[in-house]
């Protein structure tokens, strides 16, 4: 059977909302990391079978199937189609997987997985301005008015016992380790700078847990989630070159990993943000792992409860636990996080020689992505 392996990964570096990057159309941003991805690997645009796009609010910029449009902007051949996938906040990595099951199919030899999101442009619910997303029956099912991402992240400190201070702490090391690992150039082989724009991350900033702790809460006046322990609202892209082994053989290609194991899972749409603990149950019960073997994880740190449920329902170690820093200090640009976060940890594991990665991340409606990646 054949497999499924990443020949390579780039990404933008992600902007913060109206900053360095918001003048850039989320089409132009995509056809950046298009172009970087085919002159690094030497791939030719028209071989590629398909551009399959993660993207989340689709309208206004990103309307009109940006993964077409992104192709078209690229000035590649007209001849490389694109489809546009929405799983929220994991259609990124979800196009990983669609990727990799059609090249595993045998339907593409080559294919690209990624996304982009212009948080600047298409600010978030843009999709939903003008209709009800949740009709009556789905409301009265769960007896709610809505579905709020901001007050499941408090709902999990609560369950989890979670306190201000301890989510703070966990915010400031991201920012710490974000600043670490630009210092020391960790990131340097994974962006493909915007010129005249952006060349690193922009969001990060030294943050203690002093100043976090001065910060007033978003959601509940007595409840312990900040802009300062969540993720930012970003601006970015990334995208990842998938064939199957023996293509990439024969062609001479010298893939970093394989697509080792994937799962899905969903979960309770109201506290909406504890999938990713039973995809990681699911996706290391494929894989025949444990959470000893994984040398990585990148849990996307949509807010702080998030990986710290993670970590204490699967005893992931805090060292190997977003090694380089999360979304809380990079930035979460909605459907490009999952080829951001997917192109960090495939080239921190090169760089650390790490057998094995992990990446899952918390979805909108209550599910989530895992996908574990296997050194070559």
């Amino acid at each position: 059977m054949r497999d499924a392996v990443i020949v390579d990964a780039v990404r933008t570096p992600v902007g913060k909302r109206n900053g360095a990057l918001a003048g850039v159309h989320p089409a132009n941003l995509s056809a950046h990391v298009l172009t970087a991805l085919v002159e690094r690997t030497g791939v030719e645009p028209g071989e590629i079978d398909d551009v399959i796009w993660g993207c989340v609010s689709q309208a206004g910029d990103q309307s009109g199937n940006i993964a077409r449009v992104a192709v078209l902007a690229a000035g590649w051949p007209e001849s490389v189609p694109g489809t546009t996938v929405d799983r929220r906040c994991g259609s990124s990595q979800q196009a990983v997987h669609f990727a990799a099951a059609g090249v595993i199919a045998g339907h593409y030899d080559f294919a690209i997985a990624g996304g982009v999101e212009s948080m600047s442009r298409v600010p978030m619910g843009s999709a939903a301005r003008d209709g009800r997303p949740y009709p009556e029956e789905v409301l009265e099912r769960y007896g709610v008015d809505g579905f709020n991402q901001g007050i499941g992240a408090e709902m999990m400190a609560k369950r989890w016992g979670f306190s201000r201070r301890r989510l703070d702490e966990y915010a400031a090391r991201s920012h710490a380790r974000a600043a670490a690992a630009v210092d020391s150039g960790a990131l340097d082989g994974q962006l493909a700078p915007v010129p005249g724009a952006l060349r690193t991350d922009e969001g990060i900033r030294g943050s203690s847990v002093e100043t976090l702790g001065g910060l007033r809460t978003a959601f509940s006046e007595d409840g312990v989630i900040t802009a300062g322990n969540a993720s930012q609202i970003s601006d970015g892209a990334g995208a990842l070159l998938i064939t199957s082994g023996e293509i990439a053989r024969t062609r001479g290609l010298r893939p970093i990993a394989r697509v080792h194991s994937v799962a899905l899972a969903g979960d309770d749409p109201v506290i909406m943000l504890t999938a990713p603990i039973e995809a990681t149950a699911k996706v290391l019960k494929k894989s025949g792992l444990r959470i000893e073997d994984i040398g990585a994880y990148e849990v996307n740190e949509a807010f702080a409860p998030v990986p710290l449920a993670w970590q204490a329902e699967t005893g992931g170690s805090g060292d190997r636990l977003n090694p380089l820093g999360g979304a809380i200090a990079v930035g979460h640009p909605l459907g490009g996080s999952g080829a951001v976060l997917m192109t960090r940890l495939v080239h921190h594991m090169k760089d650390q020689g790490l057998r094995y990665g992990l990446q899952t991340m918390c979805e909108a409606g209550g599910m989530a992505n895992a996908t574990i990646l296997e050194l070559l």
